[in-house]
């Protein structure tokens, strides 16, 4: 007998909230959470509160009822729709758990994916270090571990979020690879072998760069940091790609770059040439992401490269003026185990990078990896948390610290992303786009430009399409969209 529900009378506001709360333990203890559960949603707003009621007939046909309340604020009962649907979550979260008798994880109700902007919230609100603990462990049914951790991290990101109205920073998306990974789901493209149709997106991707130089120089906008990502930038011929650093020096006002990411994420695309370049134009940290040290699974994910690869292009990238090397793993790739994990990290300790990134799989609907699960086994949820675990006890032994989390749907493990860093080395750019506390002006292909209004909080996303061809089509579109918002309604010239 499989698991079912039926959500009663319950307005659009509860529907998600519920479905989401239940997916969690769905996708956790799906071998064992057995029966029919009906749930019915009541607000009594004489009384200022809001119920809910659960109906459980388990696999023998037992019918188990109870009730769950909780008061919602009285100058808020009306107007605060985003309370009651938390308190709902809440009470989903607690009848699940006595189905289970367990949690699905230690992150309480909470799937959005920056819930450290709730933390960094409550601090903003005046309350304590404390106080704000305990308010997340209450209000999101959180572990003390993850509300003291996003916490901490809130504290941590502080000074880096402190920023003038006409300070921004600068994506530019590459949009190609040299292969596809298996678990990959980003908008790139395997890199055209007819230079033409690579010449043709320089083009565009270059008269994007002219107008975004002209409008920084219009609205008066100082760039604080600069991160060339993808897709994989240095999957470009070293030609293409020095071209393109030199383009983007010419016409971007650099002199207040605090950091100048390139991400470099396959060894097998990074050459001496290139290296030089990112020097000569002033890269100042560069993200080198082998994902594993197993040379098991990076044929299995379809990286063309091996281990020795990747400590030999890091040697090399650490005898350059690059100051600060980051380096990504992902946590639950198909087949690898703790003790992999624990390889990886230690291969990755001898190297010794500023950053690392922890990412936990997340399977995603475009990705190859969704059709082949079956092919391609997956760590359990247990085994997911042990080697995330693991992961974090060798980073803080690196000298790094925690500096930025996100988290994502679909997660192995229930689990997130974190950035540890040593002192001086945590990434601005990732910060600030995490954090959504600048505007961030997005080119290239499936970037997205989030524009901060003046009053700090709002913002408004302009989408490139995916597409690289449709990016071309629809650039002159997009680009006069995007100066309409900065004049209308961010960036108004006086």
């Amino acid at each position: 007998m499989s698991f079912e529900y039926t959500l009663l009378d319950s307005s659009d506001d509860f529907v998600r909230a519920v479905e989401s709360t239940i997916e969690l333990f769905k996708d956790a203890f799906r071998d064992v959470l057995v029966g029919r559960l009906t749930i019915e949603n009541s607000l009594r707003e004489e009384e200022h509160l809001i119920g809910t009621k659960f109906c459980y007939i388990d696999a023998e046909d037992n019918e188990t009822d109870w009730y769950i309340e909780s008061t919602v604020p009285q100058n808020t009962f009306q107007t605060d729709i985003a309370a009651k649907r938390r308190l709902v979550c809440c009470h989903v979260f607690r009848a699940m758990t006595r189905l289970t008798g367990n949690v699905p994880s230690e992150w309480g109700i909470l799937v959005g994916v920056r819930p450290v902007k709730i933390a960094r919230t409550y601090l903003e609100m005046g309350l304590s270090e404390e106080e704000t603990i305990t308010r997340l462990q209450t209000d999101y049914l959180m572990s003390a571990n993850k509300a003291t951790f996003i916490t901490e991290v809130a504290i941590k990101e502080r000074p880096f979020l402190v920023v003038e109205a006409n300070h921004i920073s600068i994506y530019i998306g590459i949009p190609f690879c040299p292969t596809h990974c298996l678990y990959c789901s980003f908008p790139s493209a395997l890199l055209p072998k007819d230079h033409a149709q690579i010449e043709s997106f320089l083009a565009d991707l270059k008269r994007e760069i002219m107008a975004t130089a002209e409008m920084i120089k219009r609205y008066d906008l100082v760039v604080d940091t600069l991160y060339i990502g993808g897709g994989t930038p240095t999957s470009l011929s070293d030609e293409d790609f020095y071209n393109l650093l030199s383009f983007v020096r010419e016409q971007i006002p650099l002199e207040a770059v605090k950091e100048f990411t390139v991400e470099a994420g396959r060894p097998d695309t990074i050459t001496t040439k290139k290296i030089e370049a990112m020097c000569m134009h002033g890269v100042t940290r560069i993200s080198l992401n082998p994902q594993t040290m197993q040379e098991k699974t990076l044929k299995r994910i379809g990286r063309n490269h091996t281990v020795r690869d990747i400590i030999e292009i890091f040697e090399q990238i650490r005898q350059s003026s690059i100051a600060v090397i980051n380096m990504d793993i992902i946590i639950g790739l198909p087949g690898e185990t703790v003790e992999d994990v624990r390889d990886t990290m230690a291969q990755i300790k001898r190297l010794a990078p500023d950053n690392i990134t922890i990412h936990s799989l997340a399977i995603k609907r475009a990705s190859p990896l969704k059709e082949k699960l079956i092919e391609y086994p997956l760590p359990s949820f247990g085994e997911a948390r042990e080697m995330f675990r693991v992961a974090e006890e060798m980073a803080g032994e690196m000298g790094m610290k925690p500096y930025y989390l996100y988290r994502q749907r679909n997660i192995q493990g229930n689990l997130e992303n974190v950035g540890y860093a040593k002192v001086g080395a945590e990434s601005i750019y990732n910060i600030r786009m995490i954090e959504e506390r600048q505007t961030i002006i997005g080119m290239g292909p499936s970037s997205t430009t989030k524009i901060l209004f003046r009053d700090g909080k709002t913002f408004q996303n302009l989408l490139h399409p995916k597409n690289v061809a449709v990016y071309g089509e629809k650039l002159d579109e997009y680009l006069a969209e995007r100066d309409r918002v900065f004049n209308d309604m961010a960036y108004k010239e006086e």
